[in-house]
């Protein structure tokens, strides 16, 4: 008994001892259940699914569908964001025009409210907000062929464009460059090659280049919100306009306007813009974050556009849909040397410069 004391007092001692030195004494590790070893286990994941506190929230507004070429771009873009940044930067993407109109969203963008940061809109909307370039991407028949496209848009050139609007002072600048495919003209009545357009009240969207391009072609261009335009389509306000194949099929125009004319006049090029505001909030690291996502998105919209094109179109065609296919453009490419000449003013070494890309 006297030994057991001795002995059970030089351990207390001991440990007392080792805890004055700030040592710890070793512990011997408790046997966890199996449910407790799972749920631990899975708490890492369940954390780096949560948002973090204090996670910065980027509004971006979409027009299309998130079926679409684009709203599929967006969705990446998200992705890769919120991935690279560990869900320090959320992007709150709101499809379907729930933030307006095209035009809506680039006025309440500019007039510095700060209701949306970002926006995906189509590249020569920016003409009139300090990125004058632009307009030379929607002049028709500048791009022969998708590669011709994405040669620019991997170039120096692009990047200068992308950078225009915010060195004139507009207060917004691109991220990165995207398309939806040629543009082609579809129509409520039947169309079968350029004379047929002669007369049409084609719906644009009130800018010089598709006005001229409208007129060129023998049509009346007739202003129409992009809301708007399938009750204008249905009610015979426009006999027709003009989309990305699979824009066309994802707002249901082929519903009220069954003919399309493969003729593709302009290249949907799309950008994805973030205003100054927003992206001088950013941490460098942030703003490379928002980079590497968009060359990321730029990528796979690169890669899945012509697919889904093709496969819209073969869905139109068994849905009824008249397609007619262009065989010589020459024709459509002479009646619209005017509107080109016109806008190319000033810029012709530019333009050169895109034309020699392909």
């Amino acid at each position: 008994m006297k030994k057991k004391l001795i002995s059970t007092l030089l351990t207390v001692a001991t440990v007392v001892s080792m805890t004055a030195c700030g040592v710890s004494a070793p512990e011997t590790p408790a046997a966890q259940p199996a449910a407790d070893a799972q749920a631990s286990d899975a708490a890492p994941a369940d954390a780096a699914a949560e948002p973090a506190k204090d996670a910065i929230t980027l509004v971006m507004a979409e027009v299309n569908p998130l079926d679409s070429i684009s709203g599929m771009t967006d969705a990446k873009f998200k992705e890769e964001v919120e991935k690279r940044s560990n869900g320090s930067i959320i992007i709150d993407l709101q499809a379907n025009q729930v933030l307006g109109a095209e035009q809506d969203v680039l006025d309440t963008m500019l007039g510095g409210g700060g209701t949306i940061d970002l926006a995906r809109i189509s590249a020569f909307s920016l003409t009139s907000y300090g990125g004058e370039s632009s307009m030379l991407l929607s002049l028709p028949y500048t791009f022969v062929s998708r590669e011709h496209f994405w040669n620019f848009a991997t170039s120096d050139l692009a990047k200068q464009f992308l950078l225009e609007p915010s060195e004139n002072g507009s207060g917004v600048r691109g991220l990165f460059y995207g398309e939806e495919g040629f543009r082609h003209f579809f129509t409520t009545k039947e169309i079968s090659g350029i004379d047929s357009l002669k007369g049409l009240k084609l719906r644009v969207s009130n800018d010089p280049v598709m006005n001229g391009l409208v007129e060129g072609l023998g049509a009346s261009p007739t202003v129409v919100a992009f809301t708007e335009l399938y009750g204008a389509l249905q009610t015979g306000v426009v006999d027709g306009a003009e989309q990305p194949i699979a824009n066309y099929a994802s707002n249901s125009f082929n519903e009220v306007a069954g003919n399309m004319i493969l003729d593709g006049h302009t290249l949907g090029a799309i950008q994805v813009i973030i205003t100054d505001d927003a992206w001088n909030k950013l941490s460098a690291d942030q703003q490379d974050i928002l980079m590497a996502a968009g060359e990321e998105a730029s990528k796979y919209n690169r890669s899945i556009s012509e697919e889904k094109e093709k496969e819209v179109l073969e869905q139109l065609k068994a849905n009824g849909t008249k397609i007619t296919e262009v065989e010589d453009i020459k024709p459509w490419q002479d009646a619209v040397k005017k509107v080109v000449e016109e806008n190319i003013k000033g810029k012709e070494d530019v333009y050169q410069q895109i034309l020699d890309m392909q």
